[in-house]
């Protein structure tokens, strides 16, 4: 693994929704390292990279309404636990579970092991709302997935914040989160 600055050089073999990233991420100007790695399917795995990173990467969290009628996006801690009545008390929506991989695909055109709020850029119908735990907001630097968990991006959140989310159209509701 090797941190760098800005976009990959090569671009080869890389899938076009992580092309896109990239493509959104220079258009809005903002700065950011990347590092390539074995596919992260897991925190554990993600270890080695927030190391490599200097950062806790997030944990990213697609999840729904017990109807299937609203979408979330979670981003966590990596090191919190994710407890349900903790995010149901605070957004008014009682019994949350995972969303389907097909919602998925459809709504952030990613699947599992690569949820990432880059994944918003494909959200054009605001389908899905952002939940960020107070504690990322808090932090300089989170780490993410380019739509495809074989490369991790490090990113300033005032980037996210103040560049991102206004140029894909979504807003974020601010959850605290004990993670206990």
């Amino acid at each position: 693994m090797q941190l760098t600055t800005g976009r990959p050089a090569n671009m080869s073999g890389r899938l076009d929704k992580e092309v896109r990233v990239y493509d959104l991420l220079d258009q809005l100007q903002m700065a950011y390292q990347y590092v390539d790695h074995e596919a992260a399917e897991s925190m554990t795995v993600c270890e080695a990279i927030e190391k490599e990173l200097n950062l806790t990467i997030c944990k990213n969290l697609f999840l729904c309404n017990r109807q299937q009628t609203k979408f979330y996006l979670l981003m966590i801690r990596g090191d919190k636990v994710f407890k349900t009545k903790e995010i149901s008390s605070q957004i008014n929506s009682p019994r949350l579970s995972f969303a389907s991989s097909e919602r998925m695909a459809e709504f952030l055109d990613i699947t599992p092991g690569s949820v990432s709020v880059m994944g918003l850029m494909n959200d054009t119908d605001n389908n899905v709302s952002l939940l960020i735990d107070s504690e990322i907001l808090s932090d300089e630097y989170f780490g993410c997935h380019p739509c495809i968990n074989t490369t991790s991006l490090k990113i300033k959140a005032s980037d996210l914040l103040d560049k991102f989310l206004p140029a894909v159209h979504h807003d974020y509701t601010e959850v605290y989160l004990t993670g206990e």
